[in-house]
């Protein structure tokens, strides 16, 4: 009994030992959803394609699954896109490359959830599909939130506040849109305007829209609508003379999209978007991407889609069949197993004529979404990883700023989440440290549009906005500063004709309203109509308003421009000049006055000199013409210096004496003949040694 009971054990292990390593299918079926008529369905097409040929082929890659892949095309329909969906539900479909649209992939979403079908999309970038409500969604290339912080850091390096966001109305523009407030917020900027558009706008639908967003202050104009319908902006815009010099046009990646499929413009699509900003998915240039470049030509013409480029989205579509071959490669050798079961709510509902019961839920979803989640790989837009833990993007976003100037484009710049703008690859700065400071923002220069390369002030005074509410006091007194012409709104006087004058200097245009502040009957409080301007019934005040304590508490004032205080007025003589203008001061009677000063001098002169000096002595005659001679040479020289000579050493030497060798002396000095220049106790001196040698002379 030992014996058959070991046998039995032995066959049991053995087949449970086969059952977990069980050999990989022969085929697995993938499903592809795309609008083959699109800019982007049309080059995913044939890139994914190309991918599942690769895999394949690769003996390295599910060497013995072979990748069975069900293209569906949507034909631009949300509707249709459900359906394809739902129908390769009951085609054992371990998942789905697509959708294409963000709108359909919020509803698809919930299916996959349902079913645990991991959906794959490389196009659809709404940023709210990256959250915990649809787990089984996976973003395979970079999310629109990455590329509204790219243009919220545009904006800010360039000094603009606000923007205005033109998007088409549907899940993808309102949530982009939304996102880039988020992302302007953060920066202290703000969109000023949104103007939302049909998700199938019509030209006068654009038309209509364009012609509110002009009235509008900001020139900053973000454009986030679908590549077949968006160069119609472009062309309405110009229409509008909205192409023209101030404008500045930011387009988000829709747009690069067609530049690298399209190839070359047409002369006349090109004048449509000169100096237009637009943004693209940076892949790194790597050995790879320059091998499936070289073969895009051979690709394009094999499948009659005739000459086109190759886009960034070609590009993502085709690791992204790659990122689901290597995840089904680990899967399988984790020892998953492709096996469906019965949902049974869906069997609830009964069969019916939708047949919701055909669908069936993957055994193995999670854990072959958990490989997808961690496949770590090189490919054709460089190193492929889910950043981790949330692992609900790639890491390293990059996206490359593109000016079109001409019939072509030129690279300005990129931008990456690790270093922001700058001149160089992201690649080669993801080594050094983190610098997001405004000094380490870069971008080469851009051609605006209007053919102009100064950079765009990015605002002006909107048409329909609101005049400057400007308060007037309507006075009764000095009308000659302010007063309201009468049966008029307007005013007048010197306080209104400088502010005219300084709203005349201004470089752009100060639309205004003047309301008047009082009944004209009564002066009006000042103070008053102060306080009404600080509480924001007015935005500024123009008057005779003096400036005292308690209003500058309440409002600043501009500097005077009046001079305070009592002014005197006379009338003003005029008198033909000439060369004896300046005799007109000396009248008769100053002449007279000083004649009589100047003998009065003379006398006291005389009155404190007749007694030690002969020069003042002599019969009444000589002295009445000496003090007159006295005065009258008071005009023409000074004569102290002499009078103190003649007294102090007159009994040094004889009266003669002195009075030959005596010729000058002023400021301290004696001049004597043939003898330097002494002052006065040296020349004493010298005249005492003199009269000693030689008595007699």
């Amino acid at each position: 009994m030992q014996i058959p009971l070991l046998l039995y054990c032995l066959i049991l292990a053995a087949h449970l030992n086969g059952a977990v390593s069980s050999s990989p299918p022969e085929s697995v079926n993938i499903g592809v959803v795309l609008s083959f008529g699109s800019i982007i369905g049309k080059v995913s097409k044939i890139a994914i394609q190309a991918a599942v040929a690769d895999v394949n082929s690769d003996p390295s890659v599910l060497p013995q699954t072979k990748l069975l892949a069900t293209v569906h095309d949507t034909n631009f329909s949300g509707f249709l896109g459900i359906v394809e969906v739902l129908r390769l539900m009951e085609s054992k479909t371990v998942a789905v490359i697509g959708p294409q649209s963000s709108v359909t992939a919020h509803v698809l979403s919930f299916i996959a959830n349902e079913l645990q079908v991991p959906l794959l999309s490389f196009s659809a970038t709404d940023p709210t599909l990256n959250s915990l409500q649809f787990p089984f969604f996976v973003m395979t290339s970079q999310s629109d939130l990455y590329q509204m912080a790219a243009i919220a850091d545009i904006v800010e390096h360039y000094g603009w506040r606000e923007v205005i966001a033109i998007y088409g109305d549907d899940d993808h523009g309102r949530n982009g849109i939304a996102a880039l407030g988020d992302q302007l917020a953060a920066k202290r900027c703000k969109i000023s305007f949104k103007a939302p558009l049909s998700p199938k706008a019509t030209r006068e639908e654009i038309t209509d829209v364009l012609v509110q967003v002009a009235l509008t202050e900001s020139r900053i104009l973000v454009l986030h609508v679908p590549d077949y319908w968006g160069p119609t902006v472009f062309t309405v815009a110009r229409y509008l003379g909205m192409m023209n010099a101030g404008y500045v046009w930011i387009a988000t990646n829709w747009f690069s999209t067609i530049l690298d499929t399209e190839l070359d413009l047409a002369p006349e699509a090109a004048e449509d978007v000169q100096g237009v900003l637009t943004l693209r998915m940076h892949t790194p240039d790597t050995q790879l991407k320059a091998e499936f470049a070289s073969r895009w030509p051979n690709l394009t013409a094999g499948a009659g889609a005739g000459r086109m480029g190759l886009s960034a989205y070609g590009l993502y579509a085709y690791d992204t069949v790659w990122i689901l071959a290597r995840a089904l490669d680990a899967f399988f050798a984790q020892g998953g197993n492709v096996s469906f079961s019965k949902d049974s709510r869906l069997a609830e509902l009964g069969g019916g004529d939708l047949r919701l019961d055909a669908m069936s839920m993957l055994d193995g979803g999670k854990q072959l979404l958990e490989s997808i989640l961690n496949v770590d790989m090189l490919g054709v837009t460089g190193r492929v990883k889910f950043e981790p833990p949330e692992k609900d993007t790639l890491i390293r976003p990059a996206y490359e700023v593109i000016n079109v100037i001409g019939t072509g484009h030129q690279r300005i710049g990129y931008w990456s989440n690790h270093s922001g703008l700058s001149v160089d690859p992201p690649e080669t700065l993801y080594s050094k440290p983190v610098n997001r400071s405004s000094s380490n923002q870069h971008l080469g220069p851009v051609f605006w549009p209007g053919k102009t390369t100064q950079k765009p002030r990015g605002w002006v005074f909107p048409n329909n906005g609101r005049h400057l509410a400007i308060g007037v006091p309507n006075r009764v007194s000095y009308r000659e500063f302010i007063a309201q012409v009468p049966g008029t709104d307007m005013f007048s006087g010197y306080c209104i004709d400088v502010f005219t004058a300084a709203v005349n200097l201004l470089p752009y245009a100060v639309p205004y309203k003047l309301i008047p502040f009082g009944d004209g009957v009564d002066n009006p409080s000042l103070t008053e109509l102060v306080r009404l301007m600080a509480a924001g019934v007015y935005d500024g005040i123009v008057g005779d308003v003096a400036i005292i304590t308690n209003r500058t508490k309440m409002a600043d004032f501009t500097q005077p421009y009046i001079e305070s205080g009592l002014v005197v007025v006379a009338p003003v003589m005029t008198r033909n000049s000439n060369e004896w203008a300046f005799m007109r001061p000396f009248t008769p009677a100053m002449w007279v006055v000083t004649g009589v000063f100047f003998l009065i001098v003379g006398a006291v002169i005389w009155i404190l000199e007749h007694r030690l000096n002969d020069d003042f002595r002599g019969p009444p005659r000589r002295q009445v013409i000496t003090i007159i001679w006295f005065s009258f040479s008071t005009l023409f020289f000074a004569h102290s210096k002499w009078i103190v000579y003649r007294r102090e050493h007159r009994e040094h030497l004889g009266a003669d004496r002195a009075d030959h060798m005596a010729v000058r002396c002023s400021d301290n000095q004696l001049k004597l003949h043939g003898q330097p220049d002494l002052n006065l106790n040296s020349a004493a001196a010298f005249f005492t040694h003199q009269r000693n040698r030689d008595p007699e002379n």
